[in-house]
């Protein structure tokens, strides 16, 4: 791989790439370096796609994802759980996350065509609104289907709506019981607080939130394709027209 290239050239793509691997993202200065010498642009992305991850450009940085789940770079299951969700977190809740970060990123976009957001933010109680209008919609299939969905998907769409059935709407409630639920409010909180570790949303205030520019490639570049989504969109927003029409926030993810 590196027979023939100067050794700085080799050390600096692989400086940028062990930055990468140490804090996920570069900034201004290894992005210039990285973008003026396709050599180094090469071994950098060869390097990622080592560890199954892909590198993108989101403003004035570099970051490195995982890809795949064999990525050693993936965030795993009990990891989520651990650091977002509560103690006694189960799938349940991490199947809940997912719907949830969907429904968020089709509140932006309004087609799958649609490269840019039609919106610039948006607030918590309205995020909880649409998840709650897309858990209702799911209710209204058979149980049939939802058990045959479950086995195409590997997806289990009935502990996702048993799940956000037994949350409780209202905050002040939730507080008064002994635990064992916690408000719709308060999880969509825990899945904010998630994606912002994530640089994917920050916080503007007043309880909203805007997708960051890395957010918007990650949508661009993987979010609307069936590779990647595995038609879970579709299953999801079956009953909606999403093409632009019949909806205001038609989400997609």
């Amino acid at each position: 791989m590196t027979i023939g290239l100067e050794n700085g050239t080799v050390m600096k793509a692989f400086r940028i790439y062990t930055l990468l691997a140490r804090d996920n993202e570069v900034g201004k200065e290894w992005l210039q370096a990285y973008m003026a010498d396709d050599v180094v642009r090469g071994l950098v992305d060869q390097f990622a796609r080592e560890v199954d991850c892909v590198t993108i450009i989101a403003g004035e940085q570099l970051y490195m994802i995982p890809e795949t789940r064999l990525s050693p770079f993936h965030m795993n299951n009990e990891v989520i759980k651990r650091n977002f969700l509560r103690a006694n977190a189960v799938n349940a809740d991490l199947y809940l996350m997912y719907v949830s970060i969907i429904v968020l990123i089709g509140a932006f976009y309004d087609s799958y065509q649609t490269m840019e957001p039609t919106r610039s933010f948006i607030g918590i109680e309205e995020w909880t609104a649409l998840v709650n209008e897309r858990i209702a919609i799911l209710k209204t299939h058979p149980e049939a289907e939802l058990k045959e969905m479950e086995k195409e998907f590997s997806y289990n769409w009935t502990s996702l709506i048993e799940k956000w059935s037994a949350m409780d709407d209202i905050k002040e409630t939730a507080a008064r019981q002994s635990g064992n639920t916690i408000s719709r409010v308060s999880f969509m909180d825990s899945v904010r607080k998630f994606l912002i570790a994530q640089e994917l949303v920050t916080d503007i205030g007043n309880q909203e939130i805007a997708l960051t520019e890395k957010a918007k490639v990650v949508v661009q570049r993987y979010f609307m394709e069936l590779e990647y989504n595995r038609g879970i969109l579709e299953f999801l927003y079956q009953s909606d027209t999403f093409e632009g029409e019949g909806s205001e926030h038609a989400s997609d993810l």
